[in-house]
């Protein structure tokens, strides 16, 4: 293949050499600490681009790209990719792996070398779609603060610890709902989008991973806002074998939580994993009054 095909051609995807070659030259061993866990198959890659529903038109924020396996299969799918690094060895290496196996699409590319929990901003065209395989220690929190953050997010798909994954897409009255589902039902649509095993990962991981997809959808129609929703969820949650009335006494008077469970047409005797968003929004709001 000539110089100008290779350009042309698309993303040359990373394997398990390829990765394992990657570290060894950048002297990098992966670390519990930042839940680094590279992927070294590029079929699960192309399917989490297929999976997270993507096309041309997106612009994709990418967390914790690590070596680049998944952002090089996104990049021949959308507009444009701006992966966010925490650690500065990776993010120094990522621009000449982007330039060595997708050189025809170094343009579509912007490196972020920052802390994905302490984004203010992303700079440039606002992205449109979230793909990340998220590091597990921190998965919950990343995916709510970019929600919370980027109003622009239309769609997107993460792989999570496979637990994680079950909370975040939970449904009311299931065994695992919890905060991260009530919150993140605040800003989308959640579902399963299927389970990814141990050996995809170098190192494996001692658990296994799951696809969590999402859509925005617009929060409860509220006069609450969404702090105040989210402090009256995280209260019914701190205790779960405790009723509404006894929960909720943690940030009102007895008196105030009684007459904002009547005004919602809760029963005091509920329980936090009994009720939806709407259900918490209409709770705060009476607390608010």
């Amino acid at each position: 293949m000539s110089q100008n095909d290779a350009a042309s051609a698309g993303p040359r995807l990373l394997g398990p050499a390829d990765v394992r070659s990657l570290a060894a030259q950048l002297g990098i061993r992966p670390t519990k600490q930042r839940g680094q866990n590279f992927v070294i198959d590029p079929n699960t890659v192309r399917r989490v681009v297929r999976a997270s529903g993507v096309g041309p038109a997106d612009v994709v924020l990418e967390v914790g790209p690590g070596l680049g396996s998944l952002t090089l299969a996104l990049l021949d799918a959308v507009d444009r990719v701006v992966a966010v690094e925490i650690d500065s060895e990776l993010a120094a290496a990522l621009p000449a792996t982007i330039a060595q196996h997708a050189p025809a699409h170094v343009d579509r590319f912007t490196l972020l070398e920052a802390d994905a929990m302490r984004l203010t901003e992303v700079p440039g065209p606002q992205p449109t779609a979230l793909v990340a395989n998220l590091p597990y220690n921190v998965s919950v929190p990343v995916l709510l603060h970019l929600l919370g953050l980027l109003p622009t997010l239309e769609r997107g798909l993460v792989m999570v610890q496979s637990e994680v994954a079950d909370r975040l897409a939970a449904p009311p009255g299931s065994r695992t709902y919890g905060v991260p589902s009530a919150k993140a039902a605040w800003f989308a649509d959640v579902r399963r989008a299927g389970a990814v095993g141990r050996n995809v990962f170098w190192p494996a991981p001692n658990v296994d991973s799951g696809l969590v997809a999402w859509e925005r959808r617009e929060p409860p129609t509220t006069t609450a806002s969404r702090e105040q929703v989210f402090a009256v969820v995280d209260a019914a949650f701190a205790q779960r074998r405790k009723t509404l009335r006894a929960a909720l006494r943690a940030v009102s008077p007895v008196e105030q939580v009684e007459a904002a469970l009547e005004r919602a047409g809760v029963p005091h005797s509920a329980r936090g994993e009994q009720l939806d968003i709407t259900a918490f929004a209409r709770i705060a709001e009476g607390l608010e009054t």
